[in-house]
């Protein structure tokens, strides 16, 4: 067997094509087929299989998948130990995030780019939450965003916590719901809100308010960015959810934060996906310690609690 056709029959599990594997390889995909037919005649079982249009693995090309995740991870580490040899602290690492967390995180990340420590390359990437683990194929560390009741990430990445945040109510200060004291779920009833477009996690939570409220909410705007929503709350009497710590970077002094009326609680966990052979790269360990370093400055900074 072959690193090179064992590297082709996990990224056909990871991609979920042979044409993906080949844009990714930029090699036509009768040469991926060729390299992945020479990896079946070794391993003496079927590894892949037809379904419909589409090639997939079977039950022994899952294990040989996994194995071969092994066996990048053991190149990587035989490459690290050259590369810090060569003092890698001088490389590149490539980091992406959704919006919200790049206003968080990016600012701070380019600060840290002092002699000695890996440049970094960064990228935005807005996809639906099962869009991030893909985004590890190519990108050394994808921050990636599930709420909290969400399914876990897939054994495909490594999920690092950065950190775990509410979402709050949001408004302006002076709004009729900027009253001292918890408020009640009741205190919802009537609200306008900006929500999320439908199809997307929090569009369900906004409904779950409004049942908690005992009236269908009433969505004025729909907006997936959360520094837009932010920014159309500060002149207005609307509402909406808004995270509590990587809101810091957009939130103005005059916007409100108070905690979900009770028992209503909605969190989301903000993690970095990495593939396991990124990992034991010097210069990602490094960042990656640098956005620990940063998560914990966001929740030292922000509100103590919202009440």
């Amino acid at each position: 067997m072959e690193v090179a056709q064992l590297r082709a029959l996990r990224e056909l599990r990871d991609r979920g094509s042979i044409a993906a594997v080949a844009r990714a390889f930029h090699v036509t995909p009768s040469a991926v087929s060729q390299q992945l037919a020479a990896l079946q005649r070794s391993a003496g079982v079927p590894l892949t299989r037809r379904d419909g249009r589409r090639t997939v693995l079977t039950g022994a090309g899952t294990a040989l998948a996994d194995a071969a995740v092994d066996v990048e991870t053991a190149l990587a580490a035989a490459r690290d130990a050259v590369s810090s040899y060569l003092a890698e602290a001088g490389a590149t690492v490539s980091v992406s995030a959704f919006s919200s967390a790049a206003l968080a995180f990016f600012p701070g990340l380019l600060t840290a780019q002092v002699p000695g420590h890996p440049r970094i390359e960064l990228h935005d990437h807005d996809v639906e939450e099962g869009g991030y683990p893909p985004l590890a194929a190519d990108l050394d560390l994808v921050i990636a965003h599930r709420l909290g009741d969400g399914p876990p990430w897939p054994r495909q990445v490594v999920a690092t916590p950065l950190l775990t945040e509410p979402l709050d109510l949001a408004f302006r200060a002076g709004h009729p719901l900027d009253t001292p004291g918890p408020l009640a779920a009741a205190d919802l009833r009537g609200a306008r809100w900006i929500a999320v477009h439908e199809d997307f996690p929090l569009a369900d939570a906004v409904r779950v308010i409004g049942a908690a409220a005992g009236a269908e909410p009433v969505v004025a705007h729909r907006v997936n960015e959360f520094a837009l929503a932010a920014a159309l709350l500060s002149g207005s009497d609307l509402v909406a959810l808004l995270p509590r710590h990587t809101s810091a970077a957009y939130r103005s002094p005059g916007l409100r934060l108070r905690a979900l009326p009770r028992p209503l609680s909605i969190t989301r966990h903000v993690d970095v996906l990495a593939r396991p052979e990124a990992l034991r790269r010097t210069a990602v360990q490094a960042v990656l310690r640098t956005l620990h370093g940063l998560a914990s400055d966001l929740v030292r900074a922000g509100p103590a609690a919202a009440s």
